[in-house]
């Protein structure tokens, strides 16, 4: 009775006190809800369903000039089986990316989606013929992200591998782009790292394993890793890029605010796009699928498209 009684005087207090507003505002407040509501609408059944074609001349320093002009497509956060991304959607950034006619193509992490039973919304063998296809001059690598670990990196990297996707652990491969060579150094999920200084070690094992000859450029899921390779634990004086995923963009982006929520310990800092710190380039792809909540707002899902330039 004291719950209903409650609600009736609730009630009966907004009628009245809307009854008392000026006209005019209680028609703002009436505009105002009709614009959230589609604005959400929008966040909701439009932009996650989006894909842009993100090209960006990317000026890395200290990079050697002779490679200028070495095209790399990044493709992130895939989470097959999240909101809009279905396997007609993996088809289409797949045609996408080799329409880019990139040197490389890198994918950086997290391509599954899970339920809270930890079942996938689509099963790894089906995102994994999804980017069946994938093509560049010099290949098309892969690391693995923290959805990926926790779900099994095995099957993950297992399925990859299957369809022609080079998946790098912790391992450096040495590409010769017009007689000039440069190494790349794919290392393993942030969640993996037990000390700093172990995962800073081995990286340098992975880079010394590959030679000592040439820029490296680093695949990484997370932006965190930065300062663990930089800096005092710095893996080789040769690191001029990293390429990572991870964030989304925050999904969500609002002009002057910027992004609410970012996964990252440095917030916004490590948000999205070209950053540089620690003397160090990296670039932050905002991601194709979503993950917790299924909005985007002015971040849409893209596939970047990077052109190397010296600084």
């Amino acid at each position: 009775m004291l719950t209903a009684a409650g609600a009736n005087i609730s009630k009966t207090l907004e009628i009245v006190i809307l009854k008392n507003l000026p006209p005019r505002i209680v028609f703002g407040f009436v505009v105002l809800a009709a614009i959230g509501l589609c604005l959400l609408g929008y966040a909701y059944f439009i932009e996650p369903d989006r894909l842009v074609i993100n090209r960006t001349e990317l000026k890395v320093k200290n990079w050697n000039p002779a490679l200028n002009g070495l095209k790399i497509v990044t493709l992130s956060d895939v989470h097959g089986g999240a909101h809009y991304i279905t396997p007609q959607k993996l088809r289409q950034v797949v045609a996408a990316a080799n329409e880019q006619d990139a040197d490389l193509v890198v994918l950086l992490g997290d391509y599954v989606s899970q339920r809270r039973s930890s079942n996938l919304r689509m099963t790894m063998g089906e995102i994994a013929d999804g980017l069946a296809g994938l093509r560049a001059k010099y290949g098309v690598y892969a690391v693995l992200g923290n959805h990926d670990v926790a779900y099994g990196e095995e099957e993950v990297a297992g399925e990859l591998t299957r369809v022609g996707i080079n998946v790098l652990q912790n391992q450096a491969v040495n590409i010769d782009r017009d007689d000039q060579r440069f190494r790349l150094l794919g290392l393993k999920d942030h969640t993996k790292i037990v000390t700093w200084e172990g995962f800073s070690n081995d990286a340098k094992s992975a880079l010394a394993q590959a030679g000592q000859e040439g820029d490296v450029i680093a695949l990484e899921h997370s932006p965190d890793v930065l300062p663990v390779i930089t800096s005092d634990l710095s893996i080789s004086p040769d690191l001029k890029l990293i390429l990572v995923g991870h964030t989304h963009g925050g999904q969500v982006w609002f002009p002057i605010l910027g992004t609410p929520i970012v996964p990252s310990s440095y917030g916004q800092k490590y948000s999205y796009g070209h950053i540089r710190d620690g003397g160090v380039d990296m670039f932050v792809d905002s991601g194709i699928g979503t993950s917790i909540l299924p909005l985007r707002f002015m971040m849409p899902p893209q596939i970047s498209v990077l052109t190397i330039i010296s600084e």
